[in-house]
């Protein structure tokens, strides 16, 4: 008889999210993998000691690979995860980057760049153009899309194609999408990033990051570096973007929906000069016509929504993003990022709107 695994279809992203990283279904074998808090185990087996392996990493590791479409490892935070991979580029190496991007990525390329250690080129990655060009000579190809901020979207065929016809490795943040509305890795990227602290975990309570590979050499490669520079997830933390991840496809919905919906009211609002929203995910960037000023007073105006850095949460936050010094010039002054939670879209509504009528 054929393996009914072999033979049933593949299960859509939603019930894998559910699925994935469970126990075997065994008498009196829980639901969930338990946390497993260990420094070291008994020897002969897998796992050795805790800076190699965690059951509780191998389940998050597992749910995400499954979405992804390939191998995760599991992180201490997103940045921690963007060290990993840079540390692999070969000494005066060549990376192209988004000039727009999150911070933290372009702080470490320009630390990097500082020292000598590599060279970048920043270009704009919805410019597919500029952004293939630029891959000629490139060890690495970072991409970001939807760009943080920004809210820019790359075509990712063309530029992986280039990148690859120049011998380069892709990497894709995946943030901001998810692997609910974006798959890289099935177009061709070699690797995948995620700030599992945003919609992975999703409950603002967690700081994680991870990587996804179907590259079984790199993949081995990175397994390799996390051990020696000890870049581990605690496996409480492990436990909580676990249990967050089961709820993934609930929150993108909702925050897709709520974030559609009031893209389209404020693109209305004299307050807003230009709205900023790729048709998908629950981020929206707003530029506010009385400039900076006023985006500094809109999220001091609001009752629901939080003024705040983060983002992926299940509540609406708010912040304008160049209050911070390090954060990349190409954002306008004026602008304003919205993470759209799961809450009633006309009380966010309301919030908003009020704020920004006392702005004009």
């Amino acid at each position: 008889m054929a393996d009914p695994d072999q033979t049933a279809p593949a299960l859509k992203p939603s019930t894998v999210a559910v699925h994935a990283g469970r126990p075997p279904r065994e008498v009196d074998q829980p639901f969930n993998e338990p946390v497993t808090f260990a420094s070291t185990y008994v020897a002969g087996g897998d796992l050795e000691y805790g800076r190699y392996a965690n059951p509780t990493w191998t389940a998050f590791e597992t749910a995400l690979g499954e979405l992804e479409g390939g191998r995760c490892l599991a992180f201490a935070s997103g940045l921690a995860a963007v060290s990993v991979l840079l540390d692999l580029v070969g000494h005066e190496a060549l990376v192209v980057a988004p000039s727009t991007a999150y911070q933290g990525t372009l702080g470490q390329l320009a630390d990097l760049e500082m020292r000598g250690r590599v060279r970048t080129k920043l270009v704009e990655m919805h410019d597919t153009e500029a952004a293939v060009a630029a891959c000629d000579d490139a060890a690495l190809v970072w991409i970001e899309t939807p760009s943080n901020p920004n809210l820019d979207v790359a075509d990712l065929d063309p530029i992986v194609e280039a990148a690859h016809e120049a011998g380069a490795y892709v990497v894709v943040d995946n943030t901001f999408a998810t692997p609910l509305l974006q798959t890289p890795l099935a177009q061709g990227a070699d690797v995948v990033l995620h700030s599992a602290t945003k919609y992975l975990a999703g409950h603002s309570d967690v700081v994680m990051g991870a990587l996804v590979t179907r590259d079984d050499e790199l993949f081995t490669i990175l397994k390799q570096r996390r051990d020696l520079l000890g870049a581990i997830p605690g496996p409480m933390e492990t436990w909580l973007a676990l249990r967050g991840l089961r709820t993934l496809h609930l929150r993108v919905e909702r925050s897709q929906a709520n974030a559609a919906e009031l893209a389209r009211r404020l693109e209305g609002h004299p307050a807003v000069s230009l709205v900023r929203y790729p048709g998908f995910g629950g981020m929206v960037s707003i530029e506010l016509a009385a400039g900076a000023l006023a985006a500094d007073l809109l999220p001091r105006k609001t009752r629901l929504w939080v003024h705040a850095t983060s983002l992926g949460g299940v509540e609406s936050s708010m912040e304008r993003r160049r209050r911070w010094k390090a954060e990349s010039p190409t954002v306008d002054e004026s602008l304003v990022r919205l993470s759209v939670g799961i809450e009633d879209v006309e009380d966010l509504w309301a919030d908003v709107s009020s704020a920004l009528d006392d702005l004009t």
